[in-house]
């Protein structure tokens, strides 16, 4: 079968000029050969056989391993983010010679690179292809970077954010009708925790952890991060949360047909209910399972409780498989540890008016029973309840289903965690590493517009829900070599993967596309 293998230049806009892309080159069946499946053989010799393997320095070319970085450039300029930062963010009086894009992109660009840590700037500073590639006679240091991030002010950050949210409408805009149709803005806190002790404005968590307690508000339909707010880590997990809902809602509801806000029971606003509902605001939102709610619902008839059927996670189309063996479960029963299982999940709901309300909302009300076991014996049987309050009108299993999909944005902070590091906390104070979460999440935001660029939406998609290792693999780190000219700023694809043929087409069409005005 013939593969398409795209090895053609890849032209990048540099000087207010687009070039074309030249065709691509179909290579040969036996050029191709290494790549297609066989029918092995029993095989006398390990396939790694290579011995005599020696190195050299290359006299003309050039070259570097992240090539899509390029692609992301484009990219940030075809959004007008870099117009927009240097218009609304005020933190230098001269720009000798950087301007305030600079700085963000350069902190933002480490980490698509493969960067963990401000000093790896310092290999891309020392990279003549990287700085050619970008068209750039030299990028900020470390040190200067780290420095930069301390020039914030609260209002400043906030700014900066909201230069990305004028992207990211920019961008929403030009989506197939039905996008965001039923948009879920997720929120919740972490902790980002420190050895240092020298960190401005830490404290310590509830569990004993020194560092800052992050809250992050996530568009659950994208992955993007709407709003990333440090504070001190001894901050309650939903402190100061509603502006920043509301911010949040504000740039989503142009675009999205519904918005839901959802949140564990910590984010439960109750005196904020009526205002979000009168604004055609809807949430889904846990409750704590205080006395008078969990009286309400033992008081309930029996009549009123129905058989919970969770939807299933997906359709199986073929066969099913065998289920997997538990071993941990084999373990627990062997050594008769103290073990809770799940019998049962039953469902109700009831009009629930609460103290800081003026009317009622839904009330929907899971009851789990419980067998406490040690070994095969069976001690006790227990009965746990959850609670979601909501002013949505669907069916009170779908609400359960919808409360529970918010526990994806615990994968979003995951990453940003350890696959973007954005919480490394690398500079002194709680401003200045709020700084650099917001810089370095921007990587993560960069990787859900890609994937909503991608001309195939199934290809996009996976994009958009991959981790950001993947994200790289796939579309930054491909090794090119790069050759400027006149006009020019060429990537020359040197390597092959099975995203090229999504990358050359995203790349056309980004050259077409018209984000902003």
């Amino acid at each position: 079968m013939n593969t398409t293998r795209f090895v053609a230049l890849l032209a990048f806009r540099t000087h207010g000029a687009f070039y074309p892309l030249p065709r691509p080159i179909t290579r040969s069946k036996t050029e191709m050969r290494p790549l297609e499946p066989k029918n092995w053989e029993d095989q006398c010799a390990p396939m790694l056989q290579a011995s005599n393997i020696q190195y050299e320095m290359a006299e003309r070319a050039q070259g570097m391993n992240c090539g899509g970085i390029g692609a992301m450039h484009l990219m940030v300029q075809r959004l007008g983010l870099v117009e927009d930062l240097d218009k609304h963010l005020e933190l230098l009086k001269v720009h000798l010679p950087y301007h305030e894009s600079d700085h963000v992109l350069n902190i933002t660009y480490n980490i698509l690179a493969g960067g963990v840590r401000l000093e790896d700037i310092e290999q891309r500073r020392q990279d003549e292809s990287f700085l050619n590639g970008l068209d750039a006679q030299r990028i900020p240091d470390p040190t200067t970077a780290g420095d930069f991030t301390r020039r914030f002010n609260e209002a400043d950050i906030v700014t900066l954010q909201e230069c990305f949210n004028r992207s990211r409408q920019a961008l929403w805009k030009v989506q197939p009708e039905g996008f965001l149709k039923e948009a879920f803005i997720d929120v919740d806190g972490t902790i980002a925790g420190t050895c240092g002790e020298c960190k401005g404005g830490m404290g310590l968590s509830y569990k004993g952890i020194w560092g800052y307690a992050p809250l992050i508000v996530s568009l659950a339909n994208t992955k993007e991060v709407l709003y990333l707010i440090n504070r001190p880590g001894q901050s309650a997990s939903h402190s100061g949360s509603v502006q920043w809902i509301d911010r949040a809602a504000d740039w989503v509801e142009p675009v999205a047909g519904t918005v839901t806000i959802r949140g564990d029971t910590d984010f439960t606003h109750t005196a904020h209910l009526d205002r979000w509902d009168e604004a055609g605001r809807r949430f889904i939102l846990g409750m704590d399972a205080h006395p008078k709610v969990v009286g309400l619902a033992e008081a309930l008839p029996a009549r009123a409780w129905k058989r919970l059927e969770r939807v299933p996670k997906y359709e199986i189309l073929t066969e099913p498989r065998r289920k997997a063996i538990r071993h941990k479960e084999r373990i627990v029963i062997e050594k008769e540890f103290r073990n809770q299982v799940l019998v049962g999940e039953d469902i109700a709901e009831i009009d629930y008016q609460p103290v800081k309300c003026g009317r009622q909302y839904r009330l929907v009300i899971v009851r789990k029973n419980i067998s406490v076991q040690k070994g095969e014996k069976a001690l006790l049987d227990e009965v746990r309840y959850f609670f979601y309050i909501t002013n949505r009108k669907d069916a009170a299993k779908k609400i359960v289903g919808l409360a529970n999909g918010r526990c994806d944005q615990e994968n979003v902070i995951e990453q940003l965690k350890n696959g973007v590091n954005a919480m490394r906390l690398p500079v002194n104070d709680l401003l200045s590493n709020w700084a650099y979460m917001v810089m370095a999440a921007l990587a993560w935001n960069l990787k859900s517009w890609y994937g909503l660029i991608v001309p195939d939406r199934e290809r996009g998609l996976e994009l958009v829900k991959a981790e950001f290792r993947r994200f790289l693999n796939a579309i930054l780190l491909i090794p090119c070599q790069v050759v400027r000219t006149a006009r020019r700023v060429i990537y020359r694809v040197l390597g092959y993967n099975g995203w090229l043929p999504d990358f050359f087409a995203t790349w056309e069409r980004l050259q077409r596309l018209v984000l902003v005005e």
